[in-house]
């Protein structure tokens, strides 16, 4: 597992109180993982922070596996 994915996966563990093992890159963070609007907001929050990196609020990502990949390729564009 990669260091970023990691990271995404303890971020949003912790902000939707749910066990890292349960997720997993096909997770859907809506519909699996229970997010709300506010809960996508404060996810995308922390992932800036713990990056450093803008994350584009209209990027529709549903799963864990696209979050990642998204995340990835901003941290190599940087």
């Amino acid at each position: 597992m990669s260091e970023i994915r990691t990271k995404v996966i303890d971020i949003i563990a912790d902000r939707l109180s749910k066990d890292k093992a349960t997720i997993t890159d096909a997770s859907n963070i809506i519909t699996d993982l229970g997010a709300d609007s506010l809960d996508i907001a404060e996810v995308m929050m922390d992932l800036e922070d713990a990056f450093g990196v803008k994350l584009e609020e209209d990027k529709e990502l549903k799963t864990i596996g696209e979050l990642v990949g998204y995340i990835e390729s901003k941290v190599a564009a940087k």
